[in-house]
């Protein structure tokens, strides 16, 4: 079992991962809450994520010798001694004031990968500065071919693993908890260029790969066919996301999609999934089902929320501690040991939703 990285008296404070949920919500305002938690429209999608999960049943193997398991693992060169990623998440500073220079700790004291969004503070060069290890740098076009190579070019510099287009925010969905709120993201304010975002395609994707010398990483796929393309044009990685439903409504789950699209890549690209990955055994789901890197999207925010770097270091050593223990449980100790014969299907043990991993959370 892995040491806890966090400290003992936030050790004792949180030993569950729905006390950290509990804790996050008391402590944010409203509407920072319910930015986090809500999803577009009728929040179908962001459901959905979840009953993707809920529906995968583990099927256990016994005795096995479990005594040496290994949550490492290797992407894109870099030795993780978690195969997870904190999602880039817009105005992430809303949930902890030190934003992306926070996650990027935790990410180091955990040896994992942290993803900086473009639009989160404080920023591409200063984050990379707060902590060493992997980190990819994921950007929101807002300009013109010069405008990408500016940012790709910084992100060298300062030292990212990869860089991370994200390709799903063609038209910015109705976020109906927040429009009741009247509540509107500090960067959303200001936002211009949206223009650029909705004018990308696939020739962007190949003048990028043939102009810079970084890893790159498309990230919104949900489709096997793009999946392709993405392989076809030399992606390094394709990112299986909804954006946490929180763009198209009534699209599908993405552990759902998640095995055509490791069909259809073949090993031509890390394969990286987001969307509803709050506990221990829905990683051990995604990686049985062929997935190279995890992302945590609302756990950083409630990690964040709750109590800091602390509380989102905490989150990690709650959330690998349940890998583990799902891991021997179900006679493994590599993750080349799993396979999608270790899965099966069954009905989710509670009604599906944004937050349904935490069944003893108050109210949820």
């Amino acid at each position: 079992m892995r040491e806890p990285r966090s400290q003992p008296g936030t050790q004792l404070r949180f030993q569950v991962l729905h006390e950290i949920a509990e804790e996050a919500r008391a402590r944010l305002p409203r509407n920072i809450w319910d930015y986090m938690r809500g999803a577009t429209e009728t929040e179908t999608t962001a459901k959905r994520n979840r009953m993707a999960i809920d529906t995968l049943a583990l099927r256990p193997r016994m005795l096995r010798d479990v005594n040496d398991i290994d949550l490492g693992k290797n992407f894109l060169g870099a030795e993780l001694e978690l195969p997870l990623t904190f999602a880039p998440i817009g105005s992430l500073e809303s949930f902890d004031a030190e934003g992306g220079a926070a996650a990027a700790r935790a990410a180091a004291r955990h040896g994992m990968m942290t993803t900086l969004s473009s639009v989160s503070a404080p920023g591409l060069e200063a984050t990379a500065e707060a902590a060493p290890g992997p980190k990819i740098f994921q950007l929101y076009v807002r300009g013109d071919a010069d405008w990408v190579d500016e940012h790709a070019h910084r992100a060298i510099e300062a030292g990212y693993t990869a860089f991370c287009l994200t390709v799903d925010v063609a038209v910015y969905s109705r976020r109906e908890r927040d429009l009741v709120n009247r509540f509107v993201k500090p960067w959303r304010r200001s936002a211009t260029g949206h223009n650029y975002q909705a004018s990308l395609n696939w020739k962007d994707v190949e003048r990028f790969k043939k102009t810079h010398d970084i890893p790159l990483l498309i990230k919104g796929i949900m489709t096997a066919e793009d999946a392709a393309l993405a392989c076809d044009l030399g992606v390094d990685g394709v990112w299986v996301s909804n954006h946490g439903g929180r763009q198209l409504d009534q699209a599908q789950g993405s552990m759902a999609v998640l095995p055509e699209v490791v069909e259809t890549v073949a090993g031509r690209a890390a394969v990286i999934v987001d969307g509803g990955f709050l506990r221990g055994t829905d990683v051990i789901k995604a990686m049985a089902l062929g997935a190279d890197l995890v992302g945590l999207g609302r756990l950083t925010a409630m990690g964040l929320g709750a109590a800091g770097e602390e509380g989102l270091v905490r989150a990690i050593d709650l959330l690998s501690e349940e890998m583990h223990i799902a891991m021997g449980l179900m006679g493994k100790t590599r993750y080349e040991d799993l396979s999608p014969e270790d899965l099966t299907t069954a009905p989710p043990g509670h009604p599906p939703d944004v937050l349904s991993a935490f069944p003893l959370l108050p109210e949820n």
